[in-house]
């Protein structure tokens, strides 16, 4: 990311972005686990002017194979080159993400996606749609605008080392934190996953505690406290269930000042594909 360039923007800024004549591209990243239909739906029914549409599954993500993937593998390089020609993103535009508030729908995951795909000018609206909604600012309704496409695919440089995967989680065994919930994390629940635990030598360090009540992310002292265990000079790395939420630590991590950590992205529904990987259970 250019170091001109700040992980978050708010909605005030924003908007006086979107009136000059380089206005950012903006993407709606909203999407709902249980309801993969919803964010699209919650779109059409209102959306930031000029902004268009990112699924989580259909846009920042590649199919499920069964047994081989997480549950939200990431876009092969080639398809998101085609969604970003699409959206009318090249490496020299700047872009907006949000979801409805925390940035854990999936606007972390576009953020981290879009800067993995070599484009450095991405800025997360803190506090999201809600925020947004907030401050009374312009909205639109029905399906996004078609003028946004290239004529050619834009000319990517991706950033491999900003990936990290199971093989180097296992010989190089770097600072890890699991960005799950800590009974999730401990093995004492587990709603989605076929199996309970977390990758050995983790910490628990929970998304939610990164933003406070109203999806907005914690001042850089506090997330740098919360995330202390990245201030080093060791690898580091985050994962999730599913690579989603591992993204908001990255992104908080940035925020910090910290140095970003790679990301596992199969993470822990990847993780246990592989009944030869090891497991951990507890809160230690």
């Amino acid at each position: 990311m250019s170091a001109t360039t700040p992980s978050l923007i708010n909605a005030q800024e924003l908007c006086q972005q979107l009136q000059s004549s380089d206005a950012p591209v903006v993407l709606d990243c909203r999407f709902y686990l249980q309801e993969p239909a919803a964010g699209q739906e919650a779109f059409l029914e209102l959306h930031i002017a000029k902004a268009q549409y990112a699924d989580l599954d259909q846009h920042l993500s590649s199919p499920v194979e069964a047994g081989v993937t997480g549950r939200h593998p990431l876009p092969t390089k080639e398809n998101f080159a085609r969604q970003l020609q699409q959206w009318g993103i090249t490496p020299e535009r700047s872009v907006v993400v949000y979801d409805q508030n925390n940035a854990a729908m999936a606007a972390a995951r576009a953020w981290w996606l879009l800067r993995y795909a070599g484009i450095e000018q991405v800025q997360v609206l803190d506090g999201g749609l809600d925020a947004w909604l907030a401050e009374g600012l312009a909205t639109e309704t029905g399906e996004q605008s078609s003028d946004f496409a290239l004529s050619e695919l834009p000319e990517l440089n991706w950033q491999d080392e900003k990936l990290i995967s199971a093989q180097q989680l296992l010989l190089k065994k770097p600072v890890l934190l699991d960005a799950r919930g800590i009974e999730r994390f401990a093995g004492e629940v587990e709603p989605i996953d076929p199996v309970a635990g977390h990758i050995p030598g983790a910490q628990c360090v929970p998304f939610t505690e990164l933003v406070d009540g109203q999806g907005m992310f914690l001042p850089a002292d506090q997330l740098k406290e919360k995330l202390s265990a990245l201030d080093t000079d060791a690898a580091t790395a985050v994962y999730c269930g599913s690579g989603v939420t591992a993204c908001h630590l990255a992104l908080a991590a940035t925020i910090a000042g910290l140095p970003e950590p790679r990301v596992y992205a199969g993470s822990w529904s990847e993780w246990i594909t592989d009944s030869v990987r090891p497991i951990e259970t507890g809160r230690e």
